[in-house]
């Protein structure tokens, strides 16, 4: 499909560049930092939080962004049971506060690096909000996962961005790692999808935003647990690529340098 381009060319060396960084990009996590609060007040704050955030979803995403969602109902059934959330990384706020929407009434959890605690004012708040920060040592690793079990318990939609970085208006999926696909097979819970493109308008430089919901998705139980990660990833990619092609203005445009080192591309086959 033929799209149409703009004059702002980001230039880039490989996949794990940075384009949008906080003011604490180096944030590390304290060693006795907490994933699951179970103080009641904690909780009581941070479900008032998250029906503020909805509304502001609402407000942003609608009214300001303009996204359309197609093929919502998808989400329907992963309630009963929780799910895995996967998308392309293309909207510092967008990508924040969207999935409050695309999944509601089911709550979400966000996987997300440390460095977003780094954000003015709304940083402090991503942990009464549902993120869920990647830990910096091993020690923390068990109770990083004894919260994503707890959330998935819970019944909740936790949502990954496996491209990591994000590249504001980016139309094509970068090549992402099978790692974050061991939560599904981990927990025997479905996986899904959502692919965020960007379509000319008629009117107005900014193209309409078109997201894309797609599932759920299944591993082979009778493959080995890295097998079932690697057909779940391949599938969400196909998916996510396929979507892609449904980009027809590139707002901003990407641009390998010419000098960048050729061995760039994320690959865990």
């Amino acid at each position: 499909m033929r799209r149409k381009q703009s004059g702002t060319i980001y230039y880039y060396r490989n996949y794990t560049d940075d384009f949008v960084e906080s003011a604490c990009q180096d944030k590390r996590l304290p060693k006795d930092y907490r994933w699951v609060h179970q103080n009641f007040f904690y909780r009581l704050i941070s479900t008032v939080l998250y029906g503020l955030a909805l509304i502001f979803a609402l407000i942003y995403c609608k009214l300001v962004l303009r996204i359309h969602v197609e093929n919502r109902k998808v989400m329907k059934a992963a309630g009963k049971t929780g799910c895995f959330l996967y998308g392309n990384h293309t909207q510092p706020m967008g990508d924040v506060f969207g999935p409050t929407l695309y999944c509601f009434p089911m709550r979400i959890c966000t996987i997300a690096s440390p460095s977003n605690l780094g954000i003015p004012i709304i940083g402090r708040l991503l942990p009464m909000l549902g993120g869920l920060f990647i830990p910096d040592s091993m020690g923390q690793m068990k109770k990083f996962m004894e919260a994503v079990r707890y959330h998935i318990e819970k019944k909740r939609c936790i949502v990954i961005y496996p491209e990591a970085h994000v590249w504001p208006w980016c139309t094509f999926i970068r090549p992402f790692p099978a790692t974050a696909f061991r939560f599904p097979v981990q927990y025997h819970v479905p996986a899904f999808c959502m692919t965020t493109t960007y379509q000319k308008q008629k009117h107005g430089k900014k193209p309409k935003i078109v997201v894309y919901m797609d599932g759920p998705f299944f591993a082979d139980p009778g493959k080995n647990k890295r097998e079932q990660q690697m057909e779940l990833h391949d599938k969400i990619y196909d998916c996510m690529k396929s979507r892609s092609q449904d980009s027809t203005c590139e707002y901003v445009r990407y641009q390998k340098e010419k000098h960048a080192p050729a061995g760039d591309i994320l690959s865990e086959r």
